[in-house]
């Protein structure tokens, strides 16, 4: 049987789920996790495939938002980070009525740049697909030095990145090829006008993987939906910049309805 890990702590009224990215797991999170424990239950969950959710095989999107919904407390608030955000964005897609608000974290709906929308170069994510099974331990390495790139703090926001996935079990290959598809292929954007609900997206200045040019293409699309740039944050604000990064959710779950 395939067990989803799950883990909650923290006071409060209000249910925070939150979502890794890429060849991640729940320890990512440890560092803002005394600041946000305070004020919300928070839930810290390993992706199926991920960490201590390792047995589960390589899934789609939407697989594995059909594998959180059952454990999704009632009207929770989703935070994804990167991978993780698509996920939560799905959740917010096929269930709203379980969601109360979503907050993606250096997301995109389309992670792949085209001709006329901001991203990864296609190149970039096949590169990393045809090296993960002749050196899955480099490519890894090298795909969260690039999620630093730039910040102040990067050699070591890098190497506590490099520590949280050498924590747990390491995914199978199968999974990270099948985490690297979704980013390549996945495409969301003209199903986001459906999401009612609110919805905060965060985003790096000098991201190299989600460019800060998402923001205001998608303020365009989604006027009602606030978005911030953390100043001199790449990839993981929530860990270059953990109190700012704290503040802005804070900030957006205090204004939401029943607070």
């Amino acid at each position: 049987m395939t067990s989803l890990y799950w883990h909650t702590c923290g006071e409060g009224k209000r249910d925070l789920v939150l979502l890794h990215g890429w060849g991640l797991n729940a320890e990512v999170w440890q560092s803002i996790v005394p600041r946000l424990s305070a004020h919300y239950r928070l839930h810290l969950v390993d992706l199926p495939g991920y960490g201590r959710s390792h047995d589960f095989g390589a899934l789609t999107l939407d697989e594995m938002a059909e594998r959180l919904l059952p454990a999704l407390p009632p009207q929770a608030i989703v935070v994804g980070w990167s991978l993780g955000g698509l996920v939560a964005t799905q959740l917010a897609l096929r269930a709203p009525e379980k969601v109360a608000a979503l907050i993606t974290v250096a997301s995109s709906p389309c992670f792949t740049a085209t001709e006329n929308w901001p991203g990864i170069k296609p190149e970039t994510l096949q590169n990393f697909q045809q090296l993960l099974s002749s050196d899955f331990q480099r490519t890894v390495e090298r795909f969260l030095a690039l999620q630093t790139l730039g910040t102040e703090t990067a050699r070591a926001d890098a190497r506590q990145l490099k520590q949280v996935v050498l924590s747990q079990p390491m995914p199978e290959v199968a999974v990270l090829e099948g985490g690297l598809a979704i980013l390549h292929e996945v495409d969301l954007r003209d199903a986001l006008p459906a999401i009612t609900l609110p919805f905060l997206r965060l985003y790096g200045a000098l991201d190299g993987l989600v460019p800060r040019r998402i923001a205001a293409e998608l303020d365009e699309m989604l006027p009602d939906s606030p978005s911030w740039v953390i100043d001199k944050a790449a990839h993981a604000p929530f860990i270059s910049h953990p109190e700012l990064f704290c503040q802005h959710l804070v900030n957006f779950i205090s204004d939401l309805p029943g607070e």
